[in-house]
């Protein structure tokens, strides 16, 4: 397809956005996927160009924490092979079952994700932090990770908002930790399935590389203000994901 420059002036900003919101509270993708939709890229390509830009906001991101000290690679390793084998389950599952039954599933499931998000008896940051956690903490953050990233290969959005939410709630991670911790498995896959995009070229190049850059950019200043505000700017943004992901499922195909 031909790119313009108002194509670029259009998707390029938006992506700074979806960056911002997935650095904070995952679900970035429900921003700029229907932005390549919209901007008139076919769906492969404006999945597989969104790929591209949100596996360099994400990695960015997933550095930004890692030197700030709130990745432990004894609790990632676990929860990435976790969710890479989850994935893998939820995508042959989604072969055999119809998605209409987990998009009903996942109305209900809503609201109470946002009922633990918005007690700041459970969604708080006094857990542990990435240089403290317990044997429990392990074995909860793995599981979560599988089961979710079952959820993210069947199908997929808001998989890092279920992430931040789960570790925080269940696993007992600091707001921080949780979010950083998350980027990592985020990352993962993301890289795994750009991987495959690239290698069957559904990948548009010249605007991957510009989107990419501003995703970058909106991941660098969202991931400064998690570990700068912590609850206080992720509660929020927590919210509009869930909101958005709510609109997304009940809006007709």
């Amino acid at each position: 397809m031909t790119l313009t420059p108002s194509t670029y002036l259009f998707v390029c900003p938006m992506l700074f956005l979806a960056g911002f919101i997935d650095s904070i509270a995952g679900g970035g993708g429900l921003v700029s996927l229907p932005v390549y939709l919209i901007a008139g890229l076919p769906p492969h390509n404006a999945v597989a160009t969104n790929k591209m830009s949100s596996t360099f906001g994400t990695c960015l991101s997933t550095v930004r924490f890692f030197r700030n000290g709130l990745i432990n690679v004894k609790l990632v390793l676990p929860s990435v092979l976790a969710a890479v084998l989850g994935s893998s389950a939820g995508a042959h599952i989604s072969m055999a079952i119809d998605a209409d039954v987990l998009r009903r599933v996942m109305i209900f499931i809503l609201p109470v994700a946002a009922f633990f998000v918005l007690n700041k008896k459970l969604f708080h940051d006094g857990g542990d932090d990435a240089s403290d956690f317990s044997v429990r903490t392990v074995i909860i953050a793995t599981a979560a990770a599988f089961l979710i990233g079952m959820y993210d290969g069947f199908y997929g959005p808001g998989t890092g908002t279920f992430l931040i939410i789960v570790f925080t709630v269940f696993a007992r991670l600091n707001i921080k930790t949780a979010n950083a911790h998350a980027k990592v498995i985020n990352a993962t896959t993301n890289m795994t399935a750009l991987v495959i995009f690239l290698l069957n070229g559904k990948v548009l190049f010249p605007l991957g590389i510009f989107t990419a850059l501003c995703n970058m950019a909106g991941n660098y200043v969202g991931s400064g203000l998690v570990m700068k505000k912590g609850a206080a700017i992720v509660r929020p943004m927590l919210i509009v994901v869930l909101i958005l992901l709510f609109v997304k499922l009940i809006m007709p195909s």
